[in-house]
């Protein structure tokens, strides 16, 4: 439905903003851009000038849509658009108008498949994407900071895998780059 006010008291000219909606409508989607349009002249208790008025009926004709008068106001047409939208929307069929593109979504949360384990001469080595992002969070002269290092080590699942390979108090363990001690 394109309101359009007919009353001259805005100065807007409703043949124009017919058309710029249409076009804004076309750019959001081009499936809604073809989808069935009714106009409706609002604001016909308030018409300065019939000649507006007169314009939109033209222009319903020639775009071959339908046309009711309505006045916000006094409620006058008001019906009969809502009994024809109603009816209209029954029938409406269900489809998406505008199609969704696939978005990558950010996250905090490591995923653990961005890490890997391998062990050379006792030595566990840890690396991957997750790995060198934790690194960059920690400060390894910090208590709480490596406090913050083990939990993240276990809820990524890397402290789990390093068991099941064998790792053991005292072993070296290289996180990205940083050897450590490897301690419970």
């Amino acid at each position: 439905m394109h309101f359009l006010d007919v009353s001259g008291q805005e100065g807007r000219n409703p043949i124009e903003d017919f058309y710029a909606i249409n076009q804004e409508l076309k750019k959001y989607s081009e499936k809604l851009s073809t989808r069935k349009q009714l106009i409706v002249a609002n604001k016909i208790d308030v018409i300065q000038d019939e000649k507006l008025l007169k314009e939109v009926k033209e222009l319903a004709q020639k775009e071959n849509l339908e046309m009711y008068q309505i006045s916000g106001a006094t409620g006058e047409g008001i019906q009969e658009l809502m009994d024809r939208v109603s009816k209209h929307l029954k029938n409406l069929p269900k489809e998406e108008l505008v199609e969704i593109e696939d978005k990558a979504v950010y996250t905090l949360e490591e995923k653990q498949d961005q890490w890997t384990i391998k062990e050379e001469d006792g030595v566990f080595i840890v690396s991957g994407k997750a790995v060198e992002r934790l690194m960059g969070r920690v400060n390894i002269e910090d208590n709480e900071s490596m406090y913050y290092l083990q939990k993240s080590l276990k809820n990524m699942g890397i402290e789990q895998k390093l068991k099941e390979m064998g790792v053991c108090e005292g072993d070296t363990v290289i996180l990205a780059d940083w050897e450590l001690e490897w301690y419970e």
